[in-house]
């Protein structure tokens, strides 16, 4: 999670350097031209002010939530976030392996997924050898979890940083 919260504070950064000494200099020179009404440059440069300052707030806001995730509130034995989670599909027998981390890591082709995806909405609160049924465009599958790893295991078995 340190790393998406670097990510985000380094995007921050970057967009509040164009929104605060770039693009003054890109409205100034847009508005050397004239008639502000008629002018294009002014108009995309005054278009993407507006649109720095909102994503800057989103980011802003995404930090102070990422912030305030309390490990003490993520289930120690059960499917939260952070966990990873080994699942056999009851029917095929077919073995999958998931890491639930927040929707900015995501990325299911790797095996990443959010908790508020539809499987990890399915995982979430769930224990090893819990049988969940997970809805799918295709239907409904369900999956044994046959390992469960949780954050808490995770930094339990990371050597300790000096």
């Amino acid at each position: 999670m340190i790393d998406i919260k670097k990510r985000l504070e380094d995007e921050i950064k970057t967009l509040d350097y164009e929104l605060k000494v770039q693009l003054p200099k890109e409205i100034q020179k847009a508005r050397e031209h004239g008639d502000l009404r008629e002018n294009a440059e002014y108009k995309a440069a005054k278009e993407r002010q507006t649109f720095l300052q909102a994503r800057i707030g989103q980011l802003r806001t995404r930090l102070a939530a990422l912030s305030m995730v309390n490990l003490d509130r993520i289930p120690r034995d059960k499917v939260g976030l952070g966990s990873t989670v080994s699942l056999r599909e009851t029917t095929t027998g077919e073995e999958v392996v998931y890491d639930l981390v927040t929707p900015e890591e995501a990325d299911p082709v790797q095996g990443r997924i959010s908790p508020s995806s539809p499987i990890g909405k399915s995982l979430l609160n769930h224990e090893e050898g819990d049988v969940v049924e997970v809805r799918v465009p295709s239907g409904t599958k369900e999956y044994e979890i046959t390992r469960l790893v949780t954050i808490h295991d995770q930094v339990q078995d990371s050597p300790a940083e000096a």
